[in-house]
């Protein structure tokens, strides 16, 4: 799973960050939404962040955008899609087709869970990046939904997918993370991603 990550004002992310936050649409959800830009720090659900997207004409771009989709008689946004049923599943399939997304982060965090009388109980944080990787690139997918008074604004949801080998002792699910040159093609609407790798190599540090 993937319910919280770090965002850092490093080299590789500060550019990011900012193309995102100099945004009208940044400006608007702030004024619309009433919540802040989050540009580092622990990220949570329903914190506003910087994700990449395709524009009108398939190309790179950053967007502030919502953690979660919202389902109606579902109290808790959705902040993770299961990549293996993702394309089949009502909330997420035309996501899946023309919607992807990438969320950069600087790595993720994840809990081991542990049995314990029978019961699942939350043990070390750990944080979990990519051997060798600067930045984290989680594989999402994101939809437009709208809120008060008609505004409509950007959602996103991480895809997740079973841990490696070395992360099962941790967690049995982890996100879908793969490489920076693997960007373009996951986001491009006319494009098919069942060819990109994920990445699996990961080094989890307790934190």
């Amino acid at each position: 799973m993937c319910t919280r990550y770090l965002l850092e004002l490093s080299p590789e992310l500060r550019p990011i960050i900012e193309e995102a936050r100099n945004t009208s649409l940044c400006r608007k959800m702030i004024d619309k939404l009433g919540q802040s830009f989050k540009t580092e720090g622990e990220i949570r659900p329903t914190d506003m962040v910087p994700v990449i997207a395709p524009d009108k004409n398939g190309n790179k771009k950053v967007y502030p955008m919502k953690w979660g989709f919202s389902v109606s008689g579902i109290k808790q946004p959705l902040v993770n899609a299961r990549v293996e049923s993702a394309k089949e599943k009502v909330t997420f399939r035309e996501s899946w087709k023309r919607r992807r997304c990438i969320i950069p982060a600087s790595y993720y965090f994840e809990w081991s869970h542990i049995q314990s009388g029978g019961k699942v109980i939350t043990g070390d944080k750990y944080a979990i990046q990519p051997i060798g990787a600067n930045v984290t690139w989680l594989a999402g997918l994101y939809r437009i939904e709208e809120g008060y008074m008609g505004f409509r604004y950007p959602v996103f949801t991480v895809l997740t997918r079973a841990a490696s080998p070395a992360l099962q002792k941790i967690h049995d699910r982890m996100p879908v993370m793969i490489s920076e040159t693997d960007i373009n093609t996951w986001i491009h609407p006319g494009k098919v991603p069942n060819g990109i790798r994920a990445l699996t190599d990961v080094v989890a540090e307790k934190v």
